[in-house]
Formats: C-alpha cells, structure tokens, sequence
C-alpha cells in the first residue's frame, strides 16, 4: 500500500518491555516486503540491526524511543514511535509478606506488606477478607537503592470482625509464567481482652526476712 507503507501498530506494541540483556524487537512492519527500512533513535541517528520483513528490527537496544524510515516514490514516511524499556528481572521471584501485628481491635487499622525483591515490572494482587467491598487501601514504593524492590502495603482502615481471616499477595512474573505467593493470617477481635493467670494462691504464707515472687502471666 504506497499511502500506508508501515503496517499500523497497536499501542500495546508501541511499548516494549525487555529484560537486561535479552533482545528486543521493534514491530515496524511494512506493506512493502522488498522496502528499504532504516531505524533511527530519538537523536535521529541511524541504529544498525537486524531487519526481518515479518517481525521488525531485531537487536540489543539501549532503553529510548525508536523510530523506522522508508522511502516511497521518493517520499519519506516514518512508523509510529517505539519505547523501549529495559527491566530488572530475575528468574526468580522472592517474596515476603509482613504484617506489624496479627492481632487487632475493632476500628483499629490494619497494615500487611509485601515485597517483591530484585524486580522491577510485576503484577501483583491481593486477596482479603474485605477484597469484594473494595475496603483497602493499597500503595506502591518502588525503592532502587541500595538495591531493587517493590513495596506494596495494603491499608484495611476501621477494621470489624468480618476482616478476620488469610491476608495474601500473589506476585507474577512480567516476561516469564513465574509467580509467587505470601499470606498472612489476621484476627480481629470485637473488643480488647486482658487474662490474667496468678502463679500463687490467694492466700501466701512468708517466714520472717524471707523474699518471695509473686509471679502474674498476662496475656
């Protein structure tokens, strides 16, 4: 087609996640399997890569925005603009949970944690008592330095008793069938509670300048 000479791209094709060292491809396809196609870099420079008619440019890419060329009947025509990012990743997927207490009160607020480490690109949900009511809050730190993680804390505020129950994170992988999930179990209670347990009975005999241990377990 000489008025469309690259085949028109999806969005989701124009943003391209690749892992660090791992080729990428850049999708700019042409209508034209005998056209000539130069990719260029967002300096306008040209980038020297493989070109497969079927697929695109082929090659290790810094991260940046890419650009193909072409020129028909003497016209230059350019593609969409491709964004290449490059991602911290590991084939692994650790994973922790953390929870600054088990046990709550009515109205208190509950916080949960999970950490996803040396990954820069996952998708993570959460599953929890109060999940259908949409009732917590969640919050995302991604911290690089001194090393990479992702912070996702879930925030459950005026906790009742029906957010008693497993508090869990699945993590998936971004470019590979990897996941990983934590959970947590928390208890809510209607009201606060004190038991006392003495360890001596409710009447002590003591000889004279003797010392003796009243000892109380309170939970």
């Amino acid at each position: 087609d000489p008025d469309m000479p690259f085949v028109p791209s999806i969005p989701e094709d124009q943003f391209i996640l690749v892992e660090e060292g791992d080729p990428a491809v850049i999708p700019c396809r042409t209508s034209d399997p005998d056209a000539q196609v130069t990719l260029v870099n967002s300096l306008d420079k040209s980038v020297h890569a493989l070109y497969d008619t079927k697929q695109g440019f082929i090659g290790n890419f810094p991260a940046g925005s890419y650009t193909c060329k072409t020129m028909v009947k003497g016209m230059e025509f350019k593609s969409d603009e491709f964004l290449i990012y490059i991602i911290r990743a590991t084939s692994q997927l650790p994973v922790e949970i953390e929870a600054l207490k088990t046990v709550y009160k009515t109205g208190e607020t509950i916080v949960v944690t999970c950490v996803v480490f040396d990954n820069e690109v996952v998708n993570l949900q959460w599953n929890y008592p109060g999940k259908v009511k949409e009732k917590g809050l969640i919050k995302l730190d991604d911290i690089k330095v001194p090393s990479q993680k992702l912070v996702y804390t879930l925030t459950i505020p005026e906790a009742s008793v029906k957010d008693t129950g497993d508090y869990e994170c699945t993590a998936r992988h971004a470019t590979k069938e990897v996941k990983e999930n934590k959970k947590v179990a928390i208890t809510v209670h209607d009201k606060g509670f004190v038991h006392l347990e003495p360890q001596f009975s409710p009447l002590e005999a003591v000889n004279l300048h003797e010392v003796k241990n009243f000892v109380v377990d309170v939970q």
